[in-house]
């Protein structure tokens, strides 16, 4: 661990949620991806999953840094992390706290200003429970809300947080996706992203080539794919 995955690690408070996302309490990033504490304590934290298209609707991927404590150098959606126990990520209003930290990480990780990602402009599409270990000692266990954004933007990675981003058409990530499935050439996926990929995303995005989103939208259910 680095110095600033140390420090985000121990500084950052994540929210604590039950299943039903009701929250219950917070706790620290390390606490947090502990399997440990994940398995013994059930600790389950909220989450996000932003996926970012561009004007062509092509979406932009991250892969993550090599010194990312969970799932380094895995390639994933445009921007993975956590609201975090302050009262602005906190505002349950239209997901507001969720929109606010989605920002605010757009611009930590890959060097998007806020006001090129405005947060009235983030789709939130749904919600999904998982759990993943990374390896022995970390691992995931979180309710992630699923937000769609198109924006044309300049992208200036943060090196400690993303190792290369690239835009890709469907076609190009079910390529990405069978290089995964057969090992080629190193890939790997994310598990959320995969989850996402398995039983919304392709769906989603037809709905957002033909501007039928807001069908799409189902904020009351949680989908526990765990």
């Amino acid at each position: 661990m680095d110095e600033v995955q140390r420090r985000l690690m121990f500084d950052d408070e994540c929210i604590l949620v039950d299943e039903e996302d009701n929250v219950v309490g917070h706790e620290s990033k390390y606490t947090c991806h502990l399997m440990e504490k994940i398995e013994t304590l059930n600790l389950l934290h909220r989450a996000f999953s932003v996926f970012l298209f561009n004007s062509k609707y092509e979406l932009l991927l991250q892969q993550r840094s090599k010194t990312k404590v969970t799932f380094p150098l895995v390639w994933t959606n445009t921007c993975c992390s956590h609201p975090l126990y302050r009262e602005s990520e906190l505002i349950q209003e239209n997901f507001l706290g969720v929109r606010n930290a989605a920002q605010r990480k757009l611009l930590d990780e890959l060097g998007i200003p806020a006001e090129d990602v405005p947060v009235d402009q983030f789709t939130p599409l749904g919600r999904m429970l998982y759990k993943a270990p990374s390896d022995g000692k970390w691992g995931e266990h979180e309710l992630d809300y699923l937000l769609f954004i198109v924006r044309d933007v300049k992208v200036l990675p943060n090196p400690d947080e993303v190792a290369d981003v690239k835009y890709v058409s469907r076609e190009q990530l079910q390529e990405l996706i069978r290089q995964a499935d057969a090992g080629e050439g190193g890939v790997k996926l994310s598990p959320w992203f995969r989850l996402v990929v398995d039983n919304f995303l392709m769906g989603w995005w037809e709905h957002l080539e033909k501007g039928t989103l807001k069908e799409a939208v189902d904020m009351k259910t949680i989908h526990k794919l765990k």
